[in-house]
């Protein structure tokens, strides 16, 4: 078996917001590389609450803890922002097996576009297992707590885009 041609993993979404579980799952990952690329993709097609600085500098303050994680938002193809950076991994989180199906046509169109580069699936803590970005926004866009599913600054931020009369 070769070995890898370094240890550069990127973990791409759109984190809008970043939760807990995604917290979790590069606290999984970061010493598994020497260094993780969190790109925030811009994705205007999914119409991001948030606006992409926004979600990067909530990113940035929710990982700072970790030495080897650099955020950075991206408005390319994935596979140009991964050939860019020289990773050889990506990084996708699996929450339920209802994910599976999505995250395994994303990583075959993946393969296709950067053979070169491997898909690696993690699965958070089961604690977060049912967190997602978009039920987060929706408990916060409703005047609900979403304290306990998201960074501490996501949460003030969250608070204050949805303030309740």
């Amino acid at each position: 078996m070769s070995k890898a041609r370094n240890r550069v993993a990127v973990y791409p979404g759109t984190f809008d917001p970043i939760t807990n579980g995604h917290v979790d799952l590069v606290a999984r990952a970061a010493p598994l590389f020497d260094r993780i690329v969190v790109g925030v993709a811009e994705s205007p097609a999914k119409g991001p609450a948030m606006p992409l600085a926004e979600r990067v500098s909530l990113a940035r303050e929710a990982l700072a803890d970790f030495a080897n994680v650099e955020v950075r938002g991206f408005d390319s193809l994935l596979a140009h922002f991964v050939r860019d950076l020289g990773a050889s991994v990506l990084l996708r989180g699996l929450r339920a097996v209802s994910d599976f199906e999505y995250e395994f046509q994303l990583a075959s169109m993946n393969r296709h576009l950067i053979p070169e580069v491997e898909t690696l699936f993690l699965t958070p803590a089961e604690q977060h297992s049912f967190i997602s970005s978009s039920l987060v926004r929706e408990v916060a866009r409703l005047g609900g707590d979403v304290a306990g599913f998201v960074p501490p600054a996501v949460a003030r931020a969250l608070a204050a885009r949805w303030k309740r009369p």
